[in-house]
């Protein structure tokens, strides 16, 4: 998916919808990471769940940056991300 983001044209309908799968599953990825915290147990799991969270969040932090900066009339996302 982010070589199709790569390719599509900012602000066209097709990188609109590319973006917004791609924030949905980076929403996914920081839900799961925080999930897996939760029942890490052990020194190494912790570490890893700690570092998995980081990373998804600065992925959807990343992609949501992306989206505000082109200046387009974004539709509703209806109920939240899902």
């Amino acid at each position: 998916m982010a070589k199709e983001l790569a390719e599509a044209i900012p602000g066209t309908v097709e990188w609109s919808e590319v973006i917004r799968t791609e924030i949905r599953e980076a929403h996914t990825e920081w839900e799961n990471a925080n999930r897996f915290f939760q029942f890490a147990s052990g020194k190494d799991q912790v570490d890893y769940a700690i570092h998995a969270i980081i990373a998804a969040e600065k992925r959807y932090t990343m992609l949501l940056r992306m989206a505000k900066q082109v200046n387009m009339k974004w539709p509703a996302w209806g109920r939240g991300l899902s």
